[in-house]
């Protein structure tokens, strides 16, 4: 646009002006248009300058302190004229200016604030409560009001519904129904947005008064949103009684209503739900109806139907949503397809944390150990600095050393836990003692373990557990006489195992006993059928093999095959023969397939002198292909190679 000289220009009017500024199409030719009206002397006609400054918060290319400067500037700004600033603040994400702006507008103010019913209206104060929400400043938003009740504007209702948004914004249900019981008026702004107050503060009683007492008819809205906070507090029945009766149903009602199944793990309503919403024409399926679809699909196993919700996925919307794109590798995970999940990742154009984080997982919780570590490596190549492995992802890549054995790994892992910072809490500092003694480091293990801030009865029992492991029995009962004295933490079943194993594997008997009397008679657990079999380990290993068949035949439970084991390998190492073969016999009859207790009752005989039997024992081995799988072991190369 040519905007002609100033020399002369001294004609100047508001047609003029619109047709400069319907042409203006950069900052430059603003600036012209500005010169020419301070050169005319029109810049001090209110209403022309208020024209200008709607344009220049209007335009995207003209900088919001360029419109704050020419406020400023100019001799008599009007109402308007500070709104307009004060909003364009607002909408450029600049709300940290709009107080400012306010208060700039107070001092422009005459002393005896004759101006005031000249620049202060109705719009001006929503503006200012709207900047408040935006920061969830309550403090300042309660000065603004002082001033709205001190101006006389406290009963109009646009101010009255903005003043009310904030206080729930800032999470003050209170003052908000205060103001909203107080208001001399209410329209359905008023009503929706005392609802959205109580939804967001999770106040079913409230919120539904005051969805029953609105005008009617209610807006989907409205239904909407209590639908999302009914499944949020577990209200499932009065969620599908709500969307039953709405007259009209939108999307994010259906949406509503399967993420309220899917949540309460009501997944083949989910499901149910989301089919009738694919085959009703006039509703699409958007990405959380799909990430539900999906997250049910998962929980249910349902592979076929997950797959089919997958081709959906291709037909409706874009792979691209991360959301979604983690939802189906999730999925994937959870049917066991590793590959298929694996695929997912590898083309999607963009990963967040939570994608690496649910690949990890996966690879551990199917016991892909090496895949396990190889991503964590790779996620810290490619993301180094743009991400921070949580503690789950840290939990599974720790888990991942202790079964490859992987101690340097496993220091690693460590080592960038210190150097981030990482708060060593129980699940991780837990995963972190089971480690090190699994790799045969009960010192670190114990360093670990000392340096925990909270130590919950799982940290005990891989400490106590651990330290039996590694032949260190007296330090090992040592810690669970600490554990029960400090009365924090009270031992589980777990614990008992731990410790029961741990004089098992000295022959502590008496000890074992007073341990195993004491579950029932102080500490009200039941054992269970392993620390039976503990038991009768410890009693056949100090020879005690009456004792331990006595205890085997009061148990309360059926016995199993590993506790049965456990005296018939007794038996062959105290020679006791007779009652060896027959246990033997009985466990044979149990595990038909079980190579070590037929080879254990083959000695057994040859043991007695019946030849024959034993004969007859590795024939029976033959003829039914059994066969004895030879032990091996693993080591990793320097290059962290597994042989």
């Amino acid at each position: 646009m040519r905007i002609a000289g100033t020399a002369g220009a001294a004609v100047m009017n508001l047609t003029i002006l619109d047709v400069y500024l319907q042409n203006c199409q950069s900052h430059r030719t603003l600036q012209k248009i500005h010169t020419k009206m301070l050169v005319s002397g029109y810049i001090n006609d209110t209403y022309a300058a208020s024209r200008i400054l709607d344009f220049t918060t209007r335009s995207s290319f003209i900088p919001l302190d360029y419109s704050i400067q020419f406020l400023h500037h100019l001799r008599h700004p009007n109402g308007f004229s500070w709104n307009r600033v004060m909003k364009a603040s607002v909408i450029r994400d600049s709300s940290h200016l709009t107080l400012k702006i306010y208060k700039a507008m107070l001092l422009s103010l005459d002393g005896d604030g004759d101006g005031g019913a000249l620049v202060f209206d109705k719009y001006t104060y929503p503006i200012l409560f709207q900047a408040c929400s935006v920061r969830r400043d309550e403090r300042q938003g309660q000065q603004v009001h002082a001033h709205v009740l001190e101006l006389g504007f406290g009963s109009d209702v646009y101010v009255v519904n903005t003043l009310m948004n904030l206080y729930s914004v800032c999470e003050n249900a209170k003052d908000a129904r205060r103001l909203f019981d107080e208001s001399p008026m209410l329209d359905m702004v008023s009503w929706n947005t005392m609802l959205a107050a109580y939804v967001d503060a999770g106040n079913v009683e409230e919120a539904t008064w005051v969805y029953n007492e609105m005008p009617l008819p209610r807006s989907t809205i409205a239904s909407n949103s209590l639908i999302a906070l009914f499944g949020r507090k577990n209200h499932v029945d009065d969620a599908r009684n709500l969307f039953d009766r709405m007259p009209v149903k939108d999307m994010v009602s259906w949406t509503a209503i399967i993420s309220c199944y899917e949540q309460n793990t009501k997944y083949e309503k989910a499901l149910e739900m989301f089919r009738m919403m694919v085959n009703s024409d006039k509703i699409p399926v958007d990405e959380i109806a799909l990430i539900s679809a999906l997250t049910a699909c998962s929980r249910l196993a349902g592979s076929n139907e997950g797959r089919t919700i997958h081709g959906l996925v291709f037909r409706t919307v874009s792979v691209d949503y991360i959301n979604l794109l983690n939802s189906l590798i999730h999925m994937y995970l959870c049917f066991g397809d590793v590959v298929a999940a694996r695929r997912f990742f590898d083309s999607a154009s963009l990963l967040d944390q939570i994608s690496w984080n649910c690949m990890i997982a996966g690879y551990a919780q199917h016991d892909l150990h090496e895949e396990t570590l190889g991503m964590f490596h790779e996620m810290m190549r490619q993301q180094y600095g743009s991400v921070k492995p949580d503690e789950g992802v840290l939990v599974s890549v720790i888990t991942a050393c202790t079964r490859l054995s992987s101690l340097e790994q496993g220091r690693l892992i460590h080592s960038y836990i210190k150097e981030m910072r990482y708060d060593p809490n129980s699940i991780l500092g837990t995963s972190l003692v089971d480690m090190y003694m699994k790799c045969g480091c009960a010192e670190d293990a114990m360093e670990v373990f000392d340096e925990m801030p909270n130590k919950v009865v799982s940290t005990w029992n891989a400490l106590i557990s651990g330290l039996a492991m590694n032949g260190l029995v007296s330090e090992s009962l040592a810690k669970f006489s600490l554990m029960t004295t400090q009365g924090d933490v009270v031992p589980n079943k777990i614990t008992f195992v731990a410790v029961l194993g741990a004089c098992r594997h000295v022959g502590l008997v008496d000890e074992g006993r007073k341990l195993f009397d004491s579950m029932k008679e102080i500490y009200k657990i039941e054992p269970n059928v392993k620390h039976y079999s503990c038991m009768v380990d410890l009693l056949g290993r100090a020879g005690f093999l009456r004792e331990a068949e006595d205890l085997i035949e009061t148990m309360p439970m059926a016995p199993d095959v590993a506790t049965w084991g456990a005296l018939l390998g007794a038996c062959r190492k105290h020679g006791e023969s007779e009652m060896g073969e027959r246990i033997g016999r009985r466990l044979v009859e149990l595990e038909p397939e079980h190579d070590g207790f037929r080879v254990l009752l083959s000695n057994i005989y040859a043991c007695r002198g019946k030849w024959d039997n034993a004969m007859e024992m590795r024939h029976k081995m033959k003829q039914q292909s059994v066969v004895k799988i030879p032990g091996c072991s693993s080591l990793i190369h320097a290059n962290n190679d597994f042989l």
